[in-house]
This record gives C-alpha cells, structure tokens and sequence, in this order.
C-alpha cells in the first residue's frame, strides 16, 4: 500500500444542494464532527496546510460540504459541523437532509473521520452520526481531538471511557487520541486514510 501525499490537498469545490456534488467516482473520505469540536483544525492539521479548511472561533462557519482533492481519484470532504444553536431550524433540517442522503448514497464515500471534542464526546448528535454510517456499514474512524487540553492519564483514561462505551460497534469503527495543536497522532490517521483511498 503506497501511502498518500496529504500536502498535495487543494480545495476544489462548495457544495450546497446534493445535484452539485462532483462526479461519484474514484474514493473519498468525509470529516464529520460537531461545529466545536475542532473539525477544520484536523483537516489542516492531517494534510498540513494551515488555511485549507476555514477555521473560525465562531463555531459553525462550514455551511457547506467542501471538496478537497489529492489527486483526480481521491478527495478528503468536509461536512458541514453539527450541533450549533444559532444555526436557524431550517438550516440544521437541510444540512440534516443534505448529510444523511450524501451517507446514504454516495458509491465514493470510503469511510468517515469523526472528530469529537475529548471533553465533551458522544453527544446525541455524535451517536446519530455513529447510527447513520454502521446501519450504511460505511466504517468510522473516531478522533478524540484535543488530547493536549488533558494531561496524558486524563486523556487515556477518557480513551478508555470512550471505548467501553463504544463496545459492540468494534467491526465498524477504530479510535484514536488526537490534537492539531502539537499533532499528536496524524500519522495514525493517514495510515487509516492511505488505507480507505488506495484504490485498485
């Protein structure tokens, strides 16, 4: 398996409505994770470009589904983050619809990366997103993000906290401890990344 070359990341294209999205071919692989869990700082930090995605200390500036492409087979997604309360009814119900229809149906979709806050992880909208891509088998790869903001026990004991929690979707997901800020476990992610787009 050859791996991949994530600094060649270069965005492509927004997407809105699901008649926009590029062609389904090749692989892809879409970041997924509530508007503050660090979303945008993980995609920068796993292709190592640091304004690849728009970071924002106000949470819940991804309004739309972002392509970002490797090569002309294989493309890194950002969704749009979930979760956000100043974000008005109809737009969480059409970025809801969006998202589902986009798991759902998308022949591309090799895998999902969901991130989570460490400190505040499996929120509803966390398991909904879990229930979404095992019921699909779509498999999950889960970053607990932020890992630096806990001292190194703290953050193996919420690790482990989350992993028994999780027990019984082992065949559809893994897990990992995460930080963009001192890029503590990137190289983990793009051996799970090289995996999911290496293409025949």
């Amino acid at each position: 398996m050859k791996a991949l070359n994530y600094n060649l990341a270069r965005f492509i294209k927004s997407v809105h409505d699901l008649n926009q999205l590029p062609q389904d071919t090749g692989a892809e692989v879409a970041f997924a994770g509530a508007s503050n869990a660090g979303k945008s700082s993980a995609i920068n930090a796993i292709t190592g470009i640091g304004r690849l995605a728009k970071t924002s200390k106000t949470p819940g500036r991804t309004q739309l589904i972002n392509f970002f492409e490797l090569d002309n087979k294989r493309r890194l997604v950002d969704l749009p983050g979930y979760g956000y309360a100043k974000v008005p009814n109809h737009i969480k119900e059409h970025w809801q619809r969006v998202v589902s229809e986009y798991i759902s149906h998308r022949g591309s979709l090799m895998g999902i990366v969901l991130i989570m806050d460490i400190r505040h992880p499996l929120k509803p909208l966390d398991w909904q997103m879990i229930e979404w891509a095992t019921s699909r088998a779509i498999p999950l790869h889960i970053l607990l993000s932020k890992a630096d903001k806990l001292k190194r026990g703290a953050a193996q004991n919420a690790f482990l906290s989350v992993k028994k929690e999780l027990s019984g979707y082992e065949d559809y997901l893994s897990l990992q401890l995460f930080s963009a800020f001192s890029r503590d476990g990137v190289e983990q992610v793009h051996a799970q990344l090289d995996l999911w787009l290496t293409i025949d």
